[in-house]
């Protein structure tokens, strides 16, 4: 695995994602109608969070990444709303937080040191058996990945926002460098 500036791959939240991002456009192609705006929002939804993931990490400002996070976050609410839609319009169940098969889902463990062929095995027991063969079973299972998803993203902007408050943003450190720089080569 190729391991890139930000390390976006070594998130939990980043595999979670991906495979949030590519079960929703099989979702979407099985049982949205292709020519809706729903269809395309879903598919954009779940894209723009994993992609937000990956463009905060990547930027050298904490505050930034901050930001990006949180963007990230906002689309995987967006999505929750629209499988949430998608059970009610259709007179489906939303399976409650209790329910065995939500219990299932929420203790599946990704390892983001392994590959993504990987990871793909380790999801295919769970979701291309019987979550994926109806689509009260496919919706809720996006729902609880949008939940764990928004969870997880809640407790990186907190470590976020603790590192930013202990190192300081980048302006900030930046400048601090420049008087650094002054000090020894002006004084």
């Amino acid at each position: 695995m190729t391991n890139l500036k930000g390390g976006y791959k070594s998130l939990i939240v980043y595999w979670i994602a991906l495979e949030i991002y590519d079960l929703t456009v099989i979702f979407c192609n099985r049982f949205i109608d292709k020519k809706s705006r729903t269809h395309d929002q879903m598919v954009q939804a779940a894209r723009s969070g994993k992609q937000n993931i990956v463009e905060g990490s990547l930027e050298p400002s904490v505050e930034s990444n901050i930001k990006l996070t949180g963007v990230a976050r906002a689309s995987y609410g967006e999505l929750l709303e629209d499988y949430q839609d998608y059970l009610r319009q259709n007179n489906l169940s939303i399976w409650a937080k209790d329910d065995e098969r939500v219990i299932k889902i929420r203790k599946m463990r990704i390892n983001p040191n392994e590959s993504n062929e990987s990871n793909k095995s380790n999801l295919t027991n769970l979701t291309y058996g019987s979550y994926l063969i109806n689509g009260e079973c496919f919706a809720n299972l996006m729902l609880t990945f949008c939940f764990k998803e928004g969870y997880l993203l809640d407790q990186l902007v907190r470590a976020q926002q603790e590192k930013f408050i202990k190192t300081g943003g980048f302006r900030e450190n930046l400048f601090q460098k420049r008087i650094e720089y002054k000090k020894r080569n002006f004084y």
